[in-house]
């Protein structure tokens, strides 16, 4: 297996390594990788910060081990590798009426990601986390491979689940499906005016997927305004087929001007009737609607983007208000503001979802930024929240045991399965995860 020196990034383009990266093509050469000892497995970078870096060491990109190995039609379970990537699995699957049960923002995660992360979706408060519906996993730890899962190896996999892949290298997943109807989404679309009516929109929803778009530009009395997605998965309806584009370039820095981006999220903002609107979507453009644009993060320039993610608990809404509002009077912030709620599901110690509201705000990567998230970030700390690993590539680690009660738990299995601290990454050193005070 050929190592190659690669300087390599974040989706958010902003933190870089450089480092020597192998990508083996069979489950033989991955072993023989390993002989040695274990290495940081990696897929398609699309953890925002540093979570899939390893800065002057090496690391195992996963991304062509990834077979689907088995399927159960009657019960829809499927076993893949761990490259194999979620956008894949929906479109194999969905015209045969299953569908993953969580599926983040983008098909381009793979299975190992969606693991170490343990992603949520738009029905976060319907189905939980990712790894909840994960049925077991082969992971190699210093030990060899073992199999893990929420009964056998229970301590192992609750520290895989959401842990960053700091116990070993996830060689396959047999993951539970659920029914779907198609392979299309019926979306309803309606324009919410303000902050609390937002919140009080997605209290109420039934809908078994729910997103919010947020112009994060809006002060005063539409302060909070923004779209709401509501959807449920469809058959016998044909959609009107988007094209997919590439950003050729990347953009200016005047690009995301305060006052571009305000012109924006106007014309976003009354892109829905007044009256509110029902469409018909190809199932990639409700769950993956950045995906048709390729390389869509150079369009924040060379110098790239940070995103600030956290969740709050529901008693904490004014916080996560307040921080609304330092952001909308900031002229700092995207066009790409999401607002979810958010249900107590969570398979990991490390864990992202509580249950509440979560906030995700992209910005570019500039210093008055940087300190803005900065502040969000200590804001979000004092509200009894916590911030998204996946989206994270600021934050310091003083505040990481009171945002993951558990990590002294996750610590003790992260110990036994890798004691010579092989596979930590610069965002493992950089939040000091491993770190025994």
């Amino acid at each position: 297996m050929i190592w190659k020196d690669t300087t390599y990034r974040g989706w958010g383009r902003a933190l870089t390594a450089k480092g020597a990266l192998a990508r083996p093509e069979r489950q033989a050469a991955l072993t023989s990788l390993l002989a040695e000892g274990l290495l940081p497995a990696i897929g398609n970078r699309r953890s925002y910060g540093d979570a899939a870096l390893n800065s002057d060491g090496r690391a195992i990109d996963m991304t062509r081990l990834d077979r689907f190995l088995s399927f159960d039609a009657d019960t829809g379970l499927l076993e893949v590798e761990a490259g194999a990537m979620i956008g894949d699995i929906a479109a194999r699957f969905a015209p045969l009426g299953w569908l993953p049960a969580v599926m983040p923002g983008t098909g381009f995660a793979t299975v190992g990601g969606c693991i170490a992360q343990d992603v949520h979706g738009k029905n976060h408060h319907h189905m939980g986390s990712f790894c909840q519906h994960v049925i077991s996993i082969r992971i190699r730890t210093h030990k060899g491979v073992q199999e893990a899962g929420p009964e056998k190896n229970a301590e192992l996999f609750r520290a895989t689940a959401g842990g960053l892949g700091q116990t070993g290298v996830i060689l396959s997943a047999r993951l539970r499906l659920i029914p779907c109807k198609g392979d299309v989404m019926v979306v309803t679309e309606r324009r919410i005016e303000g902050w609390e009516d937002f919140l009080a929109h997605l209290d109420r929803s039934e809908a078994t997927y729910t997103v919010g778009w947020i112009d994060a530009t809006a002060t005063g009395a539409s302060l909070g305004r923004g779209i709401l997605e509501e959807g449920e998965t469809g058959a016998g309806l044909v959609p009107k087929r988007v094209k997919y584009r590439k950003v050729p370039f990347e953009a200016p820095h005047f690009a995301l001007s305060a006052p571009i981006v305000r012109a924006f999220n106007q014309l976003y903002y009354r892109r829905v009737p007044v009256s509110g609107r029902t469409l018909v979507k190809p199932i990639s453009d409700f769950f993956f609607p950045l995906d048709k644009i390729h390389d869509w993060n150079r369009l924040y320039g060379k110098r790239g983007f940070h995103q600030f993610q956290c969740v709050v608990p529901i008693a904490s809404a004014p916080a996560l208000r307040d921080m609304m509002e330092k952001i909308s009077t900031s002229g700092l912030a995207s066009p790409l503001a999401v607002l979810k709620r958010m249900g107590p599901g969570r398979a990991g110690h490390l864990s992202f979802p509580m249950e509440g509201y979560t906030l995700a705000v992209d910005f570019p990567n500039r210093a008055e930024a940087r300190e803005l998230i900065g502040r969000l970030e200590a804001l979000t700390a004092a509200a009894g929240g916590r911030l998204y690993f996946a989206k994270d590539g600021l934050a310091g680690p003083d505040s990481m045991a009171a945002m993951y009660p558990e990590l002294a738990d996750w610590r003790k299995q992260v110990k036994k399965a890798d004691p010579e601290g092989r596979l930590a990454t610069d965002m493992v050193r950089r939040l000091r995860l491993r770190d025994v005070a």
